[in-house]
Order: structure tokens, then C-alpha cells, then sequence
């Protein structure tokens, strides 16, 4: 029994040996790091692996995430450079650079940040007026990012993005402010109306002149063909004249015919409607010669 005492302590060392190292034994997951610390002073920075830790002589100081995250804070009190109050809740997206300067950089890094967001945030906003806060959102996020960042830069952190998430002004503000948007909409909604109306009406006086100015084109067009239509007519009677004194002169006539057409043209002359007739001598020779020819054809039948 006494030989195997011996055996039994140094088994029993041996395994709080192996429990001891297996317990020294860490894995560093992905986007994780660990911070060392070696007899209380900082030896180096873990990243993604397996290590050993010296059992009693080292220690993880701190076990940071390298991940982007988020820090969502409440609705801060801001005073607007217009002795305004408003509510305004902040979101910052910042991710960490450095374990070793966030481990000693500064002591509560969160705490750290939430309060310097916050006096950031007044500052800005205590050089802006009401109506520029609310439309000055990107210029605010600009600069909250810009001096977050470097101010945070010796705590080994790196501000990304910076959001405005509410911006709420006082309610007796905000009825103010609907009363304001409901004037605009009803000064909108008049210049509308008047513009439309005289669109409308300007409309109406153009259709009015296109169709006074198609009407006077269709009458002149129509004065244009019935001119040329009667002076076609004109020059088919003086084309259908000339012909007929052409062939008249062709056929070689002698005085007989011509005192013929000319007892002709007088009939026509003397319709009735002449109250003087003039005829020349030639054709009262003729016309007595036409009654000594009628006398002749009686004398038989008496």
C-alpha cells in the first residue's frame, strides 16, 4: 500500500498538470482578438488561431470584437441656435482598429463615446437655426462623423457612419410647422389653379385664331378657284370666238355673208331690252333688198 501512494500522487499531479494545461489551451474565433497581459503588463494581442497561455504568469486582459457594430443612444436635450429645444436621438456605427488602444486607451471606451457624441451633437446643433436643422441632415452627420472619428482615433476606434435617427422639435413647433406646410400646399394648390385656368384660356384663344385663320384661307382659296374658273369660262368664249372667225376666214366669205351675220348679231341686239338701235347703211340696203324678195314671193298667191 505504501509503494502505491506514491504513484497515486504523482498521478493525481500529473492530471491537475494536464487540467491546467488543456485549460491554457485558447482558440481565437474570427473577428475576435485577445489582449495579453504578462505578470500584469501587456505582452501582445491574439489573433485568429490556437495559443497557449503560461499558466500564473498570463492573463487575457480583454476579448474585443473587430466587427462593425452599433450604438444606438436615447433621445438627447439639444438647444438650437434660435433658443429652440429639441429631442434628438444619434446612431453611430464604429468598429475597432486597435485591441491594445482600446483596452488602455481610455477607461469605459462605451461610456467614453456616448458622452462625447452627446457634446458633439449640442455643439453642432447650437450653431444652427430650427428651420437649418431640419434640413441640414447630411451636413450634420458629416461632421459629428468627422470629429467622433478623430477624437476616438487614440482609443483605437474608428467612427464609420453617423445617423440623425429623429429630430423632434417641440409640439407648439411642430403645429406651427403643419399650419406653415398647410399655407404652402394651399398657395401651391391656388397657383395651380390660376396657372390651369390660364392655360386653359390661352387654349381656347388659340383654337379660336387657327380656326378665323383656316376659315379666311378656305375663302381665299375659294375666291382664288371661282376667279380662275370664270376666267377660264372668259377664255374659252374668246378662244371658241377666235376659232370660229378663223374658220369664218378660212371659208373665203363674200359681202352676202357678212351682211347675213350681221343681221344676225342686229337680232340679237334688237331683243328688246335695247330702247335706240343704230344701223348702219350697209345694212338698210340690205334689209330693203330682203323686203323686195318677200314682196316677190306674195305676188303669186294673190
Amino acid at each position: 500500500m505504501e509503494k502505491i501512494i506514491p504513484y497515486l500522487i504523482i498521478g493525481a499531479v500529473a492530471l491537475v498538470i494536464l487540467i491546467i494545461l488543456i485549460k491554457n489551451i485558447c482558440i481565437v474565433q474570427q473577428s475576435r482578438a485577445y489582449v495579453i497581459e504578462r505578470l500584469g503588463a501587456f505582452s501582445q494581442v491574439w489573433e485568429v488561431g490556437i495559443h497557449f497561455k503560461l499558466p500564473f504568469v498570463e492573463r487575457i486582459a480583454r476579448r474585443v470584437s473587430l466587427k462593425e457594430q452599433v450604438l444606438d443612444y436615447p433621445p438627447q436635450p439639444v438647444i438650437t441656435k434660435d433658443n429652440v429645444t429639441m429631442q434628438i436621438d444619434t446612431v453611430v456605427y464604429f468598429q475597432i482598429t486597435d485591441p491594445k488602444l482600446y483596452t488602455y486607451g481610455v477607461e469605459q471606451p462605451m461610456v467614453a463615446m456616448e458622452t462625447l457624441t452627446a457634446t458633439t451633437l449640442r455643439n453642432i446643433i447650437g450653431d444652427l437655426e430650427l428651420d437649418q436643422t431640419l434640413t441640414s441632415r447630411d451636413v450634420i452627420n458629416t461632421k459629428m462623423r468627422a470629429i467622433l472619428d478623430e477624437a476616438t482615433d487614440p482609443w483605437g476606434i474608428k467612427v464609420t457612419r453617423v445617423e440623425l435617427k429623429n429630430i423632434l422639435p417641440p409640439q407648439d413647433i411642430q403645429n406651427s410647422m403643419e399650419k406653415q406646410m398647410k399655407a404652402e400646399r394651399d398657395r401651391r394648390q391656388a397657383i395651380l389653379q390660376a396657372e390651369g385656368t390660364k392655360r386653359s384660356q390661352i387654349l381656347v384663344a388659340e383654337g379660336e385664331k387657327e380656326s378665323a385663320i383656316l376659315r379666311a384661307d378656305a375663302e381665299k382659296q375659294s375666291a382664288i378657284l371661282r376667279a380662275q374658273g370664270q376666267a377660264e369660262a372668259i377664255l374659252a368664249v374668246q378662244k371658241a370666238t377666235a376659232e370660229a372667225m378663223q374658220m369664218l376666214n378660212d371659208a373665203c366669205p363674200n359681202d352676202q355673208v357678212i351682211k347675213l351675220k350681221a343681221l344676225e348679231a342686229m337680232q340679237k341686239v334688237a331683243d328688246g331690252k335695247a330702247t335706240k338701235i343704230i344701223i348702219p347703211s350697209e345694212l338698210q340696203g340690205l334689209a330693203g333688198l330682203a323686203t323686195g324678195l318677200v314682196e316677190t314671193v306674195r305676188e303669186p298667191k294673190q
